[in-house]
């Protein structure tokens, strides 16, 4: 476990598991969130954006936490390990909510500097739809990788504790 990216809708725990794999692994943990947004939510042009995701997947070693369509191709192929947060969604939107009731008007340490927590329609609704539109897209391309890199699929967040504790061992 070298190269982990780790993907699944908002509010299943991506970012905190990295902070978690990192601490276990010492490997280091990029938030693609506060990579991509700017102070006051503005996201990083696509050409900046593409070169960064170049750069640091082209490192030896790497946590990556998020989803960003556009480069997700490239960090599921440069990845060893890759990690399916695919918890129902009533999990996920509790847990979104939940965050944006408690860090309302904060910067989440994951996020970018000047990205205050915000109520955002527009992300509850993709919470909501991603199992139906999202995931199975994703599925498919985690089955075409099952061969060739270490794939898991955590369907609760008990499963992804066990996982934890076999790696911490």
């Amino acid at each position: 476990m070298k190269r982990v990216a780790i993907i699944g809708s908002g509010g299943t725990g991506k970012s905190t598991l990295a902070q978690q794999l990192g601490t276990i692994t010492n490997l280091p943990v990029y938030h693609l969130d506060a990579l991509h947004w700017k102070p006051g939510w503005v996201p990083t042009p696509e050409d900046e954006w593409d070169q960064l995701m170049e750069e640091l997947t082209s490192q030896d070693e790497w946590i990556m936490d998020g989803n960003y369509g556009r480069s997700m191709d490239t960090r599921l192929q440069r990845a060893d390990t890759v990690i399916f947060l695919d918890y129902p969604t009533r999990v996920s939107m509790y847990r979104a909510i939940k965050r944006a009731i408690r860090d309302y008007g904060k910067t989440r340490p994951d996020m970018g500097e000047g990205c205050n927590e915000r109520y955002n329609a527009e992300f509850f609704k993709w919470v909501l739809h991603y199992r139906r539109y999202k995931r199975p897209g994703i599925l498919k391309k985690l089955d075409k990788l099952k061969d060739q890199k270490k794939v898991y699929i955590f369907e609760s967040p008990r499963q992804l504790k066990e996982f934890l504790e076999g790696v911490k061992e």
